[in-house]
């Protein structure tokens, strides 16, 4: 929601002190939460990126055994 908030023009120190979490830990969320837009359209955060990094990975590695 914080994130969210951010993307939708509110100030990080507005939010921090607001919902009383640091600064640090917003721009944290923000860098991990906030939508990436894709070449072909759709959105993805960098967090769900990672996680479809580490599935590709597993497959490969299942399919090379």
């Amino acid at each position: 929601m914080i994130v969210d908030l951010y993307n939708s023009a509110h100030l990080v120190k507005k939010l921090s002190s607001e919902y009383g979490v640091s600064d640090v830990t917003i721009y944290a969320w923000i860098k991990k939460f906030s939508p990436i837009e894709m070449e072909d359209g759709p959105s993805i955060t960098p967090d769900d990126y990672n996680k479809l990094q580490k599935q590709m990975l597993k497959i490969q590695r299942k399919m090379n055994y």
